[in-house]
């Protein structure tokens, strides 16, 4: 996605006006970004053979209080910050992965911003959110498989399932605010499977919290994403933690 002067016209009036979440969203509070688009109108009697219209970008009204993230304003953050930024996850360290270090700066990025979100005591690592992908995917952002257990299909680099999308975009939901709402077959898109799964990781680690106690790690988070939390160590688990440790380590 180019970011248009439409776009950047959005953010200025945002910025001058209305309070935001966080310094890189679009819209402000309460709003969610919708990018450019045509609208084809039906036969009237004004317009019998019906007409296209341009609907310029622009911030729409949430249906709900909840803060929402949608699809276009997942691309728009993504191309106008992430680039820009530094640092974890490590890159050159898995071997055998042609798409390994491929989605690094999606990774930065939605670490970072959800870490500013939630301020946790302890900020999730970008090289565990890699760890995590590499062990649910491969790096492949086109993986579409059964998930199981009557959640559909995982779908995407992190996997994220049908269960846990609708539980992302429920304004009545479980969730107590921030939300994610895009159609799934939108998560075949790495930066917005990245987003939707580190949002997930926090809702397991609030989870694992809830069950383990403050002692709770971004391993046991890890575990309740997986499925495997309280079970004998697993080969999910133990996949991923060999590729977290070579992440760290060096293999």
């Amino acid at each position: 996605m180019i970011v248009t002067n439409d776009l950047e016209e959005t953010i200025q009036h945002t910025k001058q006006s209305d309070e935001k979440i966080h310094p890189w969203r679009i819209c402000p509070i309460g709003k969610h970004f919708v990018k450019k688009h045509i609208v084809h109108v039906p036969p009237s009697k004004k317009h019998p053979h019906g007409e296209t219209i341009e609907r310029h970008e622009h911030c729409a009204l949430n249906s709900s209080k909840k803060d929402v993230l949608s699809f276009d304003e997942i691309q728009a953050m993504t191309e106008k910050y992430f680039h820009q930024l530094s640092g974890p996850p490590k890159a050159g360290v898995l071997k055998g992965y042609p798409n390994a270090d491929k989605f690094d700066v999606e990774i930065r990025g939605w670490t970072q911003y959800w870490n500013d979100i939630f301020s946790f005591p302890d900020p999730l690592s970008a090289d565990l959110v890699k760890a995590v992908i590499v062990s649910e995917s491969s790096f492949h952002p086109d993986t579409n498989i059964p998930s199981g257990q009557g959640e559909g299909r995982a779908l995407g680099l992190m996997q994220i399932t049908d269960a846990t999308m609708h539980i992302l975009s429920d304004h009545h939901g479980e969730l107590s605010n921030y939300l994610i709402c895009f159609d799934h077959s939108k998560l075949l898109d790495p930066s917005a499977n990245i987003c939707a799964g580190i949002r997930w990781l926090f809702r397991t680690m609030i989870i694992a919290k809830s069950r383990l106690g403050e002692q709770a790690t971004w391993i046991d988070a890890v575990a309740v994403y997986k499925g495997e939390l309280g079970k004998n160590p697993s080969k999910k688990m133990e996949i991923f933690q060999h590729h977290y440790l070579c992440i760290i380590d060096g293999c």
